[in-house]
């Protein structure tokens, strides 16, 4: 019996000792070895907005590869442990408490939904384990507490963005909106837009919502058809989004539909085809941009996936070079110091832009808008750059002629779009408010 006890005692102390290694008495990342860097990377893979999770994760792979062949992290290579959340918000719960509490990651990427990234954020933060979203645009993702980041604008200022864009350069007065209950991200933009647009003059002659996965909006559309509004947003997931495009045609609505970044998918032009032609959307950026680092990252993942990179890939690659970025910076992987590393990024250059990260944890930056284009010849469809619109406090890099657009403002349409900026080579300062 003394023996069993003493054995007991023996695999106690070795397992408290052992946990005592791994992790300080804050909960963090207290050894920091030298070996691999340990990132884990959670999205939907499989589920409805799949296309988002496959997205980012190209993106995120992507540049984990450039970063290991240029030799790593301060000569650590880095090491991506993938989870699949399947779009629901309690898997996305638990896959990342298995990354923080069993995989022992050094920092979590992910996710694209808001509703996902707000049931996984407190898991992060609780482990005191540094969570970067790539486009997590609900202002509420960060405010869950201070380990928690973005390298997006978010919903107060995407909204904002498409209610000037259609007041200001579509001249409308009437809009009407179509959102769904249930997602967080498109409530948000409502709300948003809806704010905005009524400062601006404009009146909401109609609204109305589903829930994601519905296939039916006749009712809906035939209640908005009967507001006559000029615009129509509808601010949700590709998934509904180009259902909803077919049948707004096939109702013979003709005011264009304007959305936000969750409308960018290839699989959008799949679901709506030639409906979508002369919508609009508001995105980080443009695979138009003629910035040389744009460009080349726009040949190289074409040349991997076979695909043009969408936002939400941009997105993927520039929240992982940030964070090996405040790896470098923090000198190693000690959560607290590299919490700190990337809060206190400034002016980072990344595909969608030069990023910022503000008190709140979020990144200030412009938003493109484009506009939607099928060709009938090729039976294709394009995201075309329209507009550049910045934030209140961000100065917009001067245009050849010397002027530079308002700030806050569209480009007058009249004009014709001129050639989209280089968001990478802008230097970006924190704004007041700035929101996505």
């Amino acid at each position: 019996m003394k023996r069993t006890i003493l054995a007991l005692l023996l695999i106690t102390t070795l397992f408290a000792s052992f946990a005592c290694e791994r992790r300080g008495p804050s909960g963090t990342n207290a050894t920091d070895s030298g070996g691999e860097i340990l990132v884990g990377y959670y999205g939907d893979l499989t589920g409805r907005t799949a296309s988002f999770g496959q997205s980012t994760r190209n993106g995120v792979e992507m540049a984990v590869d450039e970063i290991n062949k240029a030799g790593g992290v301060m000569g650590r290579k880095v090491r991506v442990i993938v989870e699949d959340d399947q779009g629901e918000p309690n898997k996305a719960a638990t896959v990342v408490s298995k990354l923080v509490n069993q995989d022992k990651v050094h920092a979590v990427l992910g996710e694209v939904a808001s509703s996902n990234s707000l049931a996984a954020a407190p898991k992060a933060q609780e482990a005191k384990v540094p969570m970067i979203s790539p486009s997590s645009t609900n202002p509420k993702v960060t405010e869950v507490g201070d380990y928690i980041f973005r390298v997006c604008f978010i919903d107060p200022f995407q909204g904002d963005v498409m209610a000037k864009f259609a007041a200001k350069n579509l001249k409308a007065t009437k809009a009407a909106i179509l959102y769904d209950f249930n997602s967080d991200y498109s409530r948000g933009l409502r709300e948003f837009f809806t704010r905005s647009f009524k400062a601006l003059g404009g009146q909401i002659v109609e609204e109305k919502s589903y829930t994601q996965g519905d296939r039916d909006f006749s009712g809906q559309l035939t209640a908005i058809r009967s507001a006559n509004p000029d615009v129509i947003y509808v601010p949700g997931y590709y998934g509904e989004v180009g259902v909803i495009a077919n049948q707004t045609k096939q109702l013979g609505i003709k005011a264009p539909l304007l959305g936000g970044d969750g409308w960018d998918s290839p699989q959008l032009w799949q679901l709506g085809g030639a409906a979508l032609n002369g919508d609009y959307i508001s995105n980080h950026y443009s695979v138009d941009d003629p910035s040389p680092a744009i460009q080349k990252f726009v040949a190289e993942y074409k040349e991997r996936f076979k695909l043009l990179p969408d936002a939400l890939a941009a997105l993927g690659y520039d929240s992982m070079k940030v964070l090996a970025d405040a790896i470098t910076r923090a000198n190693g992987t000690d959560s607290a110091k590299l919490r700190d590393a990337i809060a206190a990024t400034k002016n980072f250059t990344g595909v969608t832009g030069s990023i910022t990260i503000d008190k709140d944890r979020n990144a200030v930056k412009p938003a493109v808008v484009l506009k939607l284009v099928w060709d009938e010849t090729s039976k294709g469809g394009k995201f075309s750059y329209d507009a550049t619109i910045y934030p209140e406090g961000m100065t917009p890099p001067a245009t050849t002629s010397g002027a530079t657009p308002a700030t806050g403002a569209a480009s007058p349409a009249t004009a014709g779009p001129p050639p989209p900026p280089s968001p990478a080579k802008a230097g970006a300062s924190p704004g007041s408010g700035t929101n996505r």
